[in-house]
């Protein structure tokens, strides 16, 4: 693929992250763990590439719990991931790259909720990238977007048309802007901005937020958004790859309410 400027759905995915990433108001348990296995040849240039992996989780609200099991193969271009879970719902992703030279070719599959499926096509060059996702379903949207820029600079707008009106953002109601700073070469400590318009109640929200790295082990992430609604996270790498996530939320403008606390114990091989 191109070293270009990425695709439009990719830029303000790290500023979605810091602000909404971590913020629990629940407590949850997960245990995950994962095979892998790949066999290559050399002479015939070929690559076969498993991975299972399963997860189960625990969540506080009501003792609900869920899990489930997903396997991935990858077969030279071609990528296949399948995930059933303890509800019954299967979903199914393939992708394959190449299929036209710089291009990428994903179709989302559900069962039994089929009309959440899509296809995608994505294309890629040095300065500028497309991407164009039409769903499955009996009014498939079609979503469109385009990129121009380099790797450290872009440049990108998004439209989409839904049977009888032209849409933007989320089905014509918001749009979003958002803005990321690094503070440091690492890219560790991390300004962040957005703001949201929704026109179905013509309200405007303002959020800021950043994360900063105390040590290798140790991040802190704060947000306040103009309706007053604060926000913290403290997570913690208790051994590789396993973490532990403390969080709260209050308002500002309503102290007498008794802030929001979420607890996470993730483990992983």
């Amino acid at each position: 693929m191109s070293k270009g400027p990425g695709l439009f759905s990719d830029i303000g995915k790290k500023a979605k992250d810091l602000l909404t990433r971590d913020y629990l108001s629940d407590h949850k348990f997960s245990v995950s763990t994962y095979s892998e296995s790949g066999v290559a040849s050399l002479r015939k240039n070929q690559l076969h590439y498993i991975r299972w992996a399963l997860t189960t989780s625990t969540v506080k609200k009501g003792g609900y719990s869920s899990g489930d099991v997903a396997a991935q193969y990858l077969y030279k271009n071609t990528f296949v991931d399948v995930k059933v879970d303890t509800d019954s719902n299967i979903s199914t992703i393939l992708a394959f790259t190449d299929v036209v030279p710089s291009s990428k070719t994903i179709a989302t599959l559900k069962y039994p909720n089929y009309e959440s499926g899509k296809l995608e096509l994505q294309y890629f060059h040095p300065h500028a990238s497309l991407s164009t996702a039409v769903g499955l379903s009996q009014a498939p949207p079609i979503d469109f977007s385009f990129t121009l820029g380099t790797p450290t600079f872009a440049l990108g707008a998004e439209a989409g048309y839904e049977t009888s009106s032209v849409i933007l953002g989320d089905k014509g109601d918001t749009i979003k802007t958002s803005y990321i700073h690094f503070l440091d070469q690492l890219k560790r400590s991390v300004a962040v901005g957005e703001i949201t318009r929704k026109f179905s109640t013509n309200e405007n929200t303002f959020t800021v937020g950043g994360s900063y790295a105390i040590d290798d082990l140790t991040l802190v992430k704060v947000k306040l958004n103009s309706h007053g609604t604060l926000g913290a996270v403290l997570q913690h790498e208790v051994i590789r790859k396993s973490l532990v996530t403390i969080s709260s939320e209050f308002d500002t403008k309503a102290l007498d309410k008794a802030p929001k606390f979420g607890l996470s114990l993730a483990l992983k091989p």
